[in-house]
């Protein structure tokens, strides 16, 4: 297997995608037909759900919490976080997964973009989101201890932009000085924000990369292709020198 070489003026962005967690047995909740128990995920994933039937939304989320509170990092994200330990400032992790796994592993320089399931925040005032592990009975609402709005998952729903901090943090990291390379893992790099981060990556003279178990559909953006499991190819892709 080709391998990755690091050297002491590389900077490494990596983006990861549901294929990492999922080899930690993270569940998607989502059926081959794109429903989840009769609803069509957008109604529990989205502020036009959450308007409507916010017990609903909050009995989805309690129940990812559930599945995802014993799970476990995996080799992927283990060998993520010690190219963090051995890279510092040269190293950012971008992750489009809500299961907070990485932080688990150890991973600090980290955004997570789509939010995390553990977090949680009010729909009304502007309380700082907050760490949440609560698992609510079904048919609960929890409120604010603040100005009792109702509170929500501090996750990015469909129709919702990402966090314009997050992404400049990103796009701040790739313009630095040093050779780049932009690493996706374990997702197919053809949605947004990957397919933005590859184009960027290279339009910046960066190095591109794309560690999946099935090929991508734009595989053609990145430079090279290793296929595979996350947890099988990243403990031994990256050579330093």
């Amino acid at each position: 297997m080709e391998t990755l070489r690091i050297d002491e003026r590389t900077r490494l962005l990596v983006l990861t995608g549901a294929g990492v967690s999922a080899e930690s047995g993270i569940a998607t909740f989502r059926g081959s037909d794109g429903l989840w128990e009769n609803h069509p995920i957008e109604q529990v994933a989205s502020p036009e759900g959450f308007r409507e039937d916010p017990a609903l939304v909050w009995h989805f989320y309690s129940q990812r919490r559930a599945g995802a509170k014993d799970c476990q990092p995996n080799a992927g994200h283990l060998a993520i976080s010690e190219w963090e330990r051995r890279l510092g400032d040269r190293f950012l992790l971008a992750t489009q997964n809500v299961d907070g796994l990485h932080r688990q592993a150890g991973n600090r320089r980290v955004v997570e973009l789509h939010g995390n399931l553990f977090t949680t925040r009010c729909a009304r005032c502007d309380r700082r989101p907050f760490e949440d592990r609560t698992e609510y009975p079904e048919g609960t609402v929890p409120r604010c201890d603040e100005c009792g709005g109702r509170l929500r998952p501090h996750i990015v729903w469909f129709g919702e932009m990402l966090e314009p901090e997050d992404l400049f943090r990103v796009e701040q990291f790739m313009s630095e000085e040093g050779r780049l390379v932009f690493l996706a893992v374990g997702t197919s790099g053809a949605v947004w924000p990957a397919a933005g981060f590859v184009d960027e990556a290279r339009e910046l003279g960066g190095e591109t990369w794309l560690v999946n178990a099935d090929p991508a559909e734009n595989g053609g953006s990145f430079h090279r292709f290793v296929r595979g499991k996350s947890g099988d190819v990243l403990p031994i892709l990256l050579e330093f020198t």
